[in-house]
């Protein structure tokens, strides 16, 4: 039985929409801060709030086996048909607990979160950070973003810092490798003044020392 996720509250009902919104960028360019911290060899990669797909795809292409978790179906069944790759495991599951994913005692080379932190408040993040320790492979990576700006009608979203964030990681066991602040890729949320922080982990049990830079949305770096 599916149970009612609260951080994809208002996703499902804009769903068409929203797709449509997500597939006009290109990953290389949504991504484009984090890009030189990937993984140079394919391996496991596990998209967590995979949406419609397009991350997924793009990782797939590029011969990682990929995990694309996503909680509301109306994304899923979506994404199973816009890309409909061999290398892409479609899984229902959400944090903070991920109780599917972790059932399958696996450990991945990449974790992405594109969007996802910030629908879980602060004792769910607490869990959720725990979650991903339990997933990284020894040299993997985890990239993740998270949103600053206004919050969309209907969706439950919070506030949440990078400095908190580095703070929890680094309670696992993480260390901060890049902390960078864009705005946003997406004309939408642009124009309504949303940012975004990209940060990256690797395993490493001391305090993060981040860099701290600014991109626009039409920076090459």
């Amino acid at each position: 039985m599916h149970l009612e996720v609260p951080g994809a509250q208002g996703y499902a009902e804009r769903a068409q929409e929203l797709i449509a919104r997500y597939g006009s960028q290109t990953f290389e360019h949504k991504h484009r801060a984090e890009l030189k911290v990937l993984p140079t060899q394919s391996g496991w990669a596990l998209d967590i709030g995979a949406g419609a797909g397009a991350d997924a795809a793009w990782l797939a292409e590029r011969g990682h086996k990929v995990v694309a978790v996503e909680p509301t179906s109306a994304f899923r069944q979506a994404a199973q048909t816009l890309h409909p790759h061999a290398g892409i495991d479609w899984v229902d599951d959400s944090l903070p607990s991920l109780y599917v994913i972790r059932a399958r005692k696996q450990r991945f080379d990449l974790v992405m979160l594109t969007a996802v932190w910030m629908h879980l408040e602060h004792g769910e993040r607490e869990v959720g950070m725990h979650t991903l320790a339990s997933l990284l492979a020894p040299r993997g990576v985890i990239v993740m973003s998270l949103r600053h700006g206004p919050v969309p009608e209907g969706r439950r979203m919070f506030e949440v810092t990078d400095a908190e964030t580095i703070q929890l990681a680094s309670g696992v066991g993480f260390k901060c490798v890049l902390n960078v602040m864009t705005e946003s890729s997406g004309t939408v949320n642009r124009a309504a003044g949303v940012t975004w922080n990209r940060l990256t982990f690797k395993w490493r049990r001391e305090p993060c020392r981040a860099e701290r830079v600014c991109l626009s949305p039409h920076s090459t770096r």
